[in-house]
């Protein structure tokens, strides 16, 4: 792979709730953000654990997809070992991105459990690289609803994969190339619920670097009710010297 350098950014809103129980992680290799849920304290403590166990993998240049999913199972079992009324039922989704090395060079894992998504910002097209673990996503698959009815579907919120609750879940990872040029945006659901892939697509067309692109999302987020938190992270591919903010060569 020739040699690339990374610039990244990151942004979050509290939008009309109370709290936010929304974490985030950017720090290379790895690039992340957790949707609490639960009580106050738990929803907030549980994202929390998962951005920690993920920041275990920042110490160097790569991860592996292994360690990515051991760090998601150390995280789903500290939440499911949360004690007190105000953690009861706690947990959170997680999405993201990481570099790993496979034994082939650097690619991306992209993973996620639950309905925070991935999406990738490839030759001026906005692609979904994650597909929810919900309810919605479940009927819009087996072609019982369309794509126009899940935006108000009653069973919207609904996930059926989580981390601390429920079964416990393996993560999907699938790994693309690392490619100048690039752009991946890991959000939580109070971005996808107030904004349709079509103007987030055109945000990102209206240019930025990444850290002004997590900051007009959220901000437009807010703009139209935002009733959740919004939280979002963007990371970059460029060639060495092409890049402005937050960078690290790879």
């Amino acid at each position: 792979m020739p040699p690339v350098e990374l610039t990244w950014g990151a942004a979050t809103a509290v939008g009309q709730r109370e709290d936010n129980q929304d974490r985030y992680l950017a720090a290379p290799p790895v690039f992340a953000v957790a949707d609490g849920m639960g009580g106050h304290a738990g929803g907030a403590a549980a994202a929390e654990a998962v951005v920690e166990a993920l920041r275990s993998l920042t110490s160097g240049g790569t991860t592996t997809v292994e360690a990515i999913r051991l760090a998601l199972q150390r995280a789903d079992g500290e939440i499911r070992g949360f004690r007190g009324p105000d953690k009861a039922g706690a947990g959170t989704t997680v999405a993201g991105v990481a570099l790993v090395d496979e034994g082939e060079g650097p690619q991306w894992a992209v993973f996620h459990v639950g309905d925070s998504r991935v999406y990738r910002w490839h030759e001026g097209c906005l692609e979904p690289v994650t597909r929810d673990h919900s309810v919605v996503q479940e009927l819009l698959d087996a072609g019982y609803i369309s794509d126009e009815s899940a935006a108000t579907h009653p069973q919207r919120h609904i996930i059926t994969r989580a981390l601390g609750v429920g079964p416990r879940p393996d993560a999907d990872v699938v790994l693309y190339p690392v490619v100048p040029g690039d752009r991946y945006l890991a959000c939580s659901d109070g971005l996808t619920g107030e904004l349709a892939d079509d103007r987030i697509a055109q945000l990102l067309l209206a240019g930025g670097d990444a850290q002004q692109v997590v900051m007009t999302l959220t901000a437009e987020a807010e703009s139209v009710g935002a009733r959740d938190n919004v939280t979002v992270v963007a990371v970059d591919v460029s060639h060495p010297g092409t890049s402005t903010g937050e960078t690290a060569p790879r």
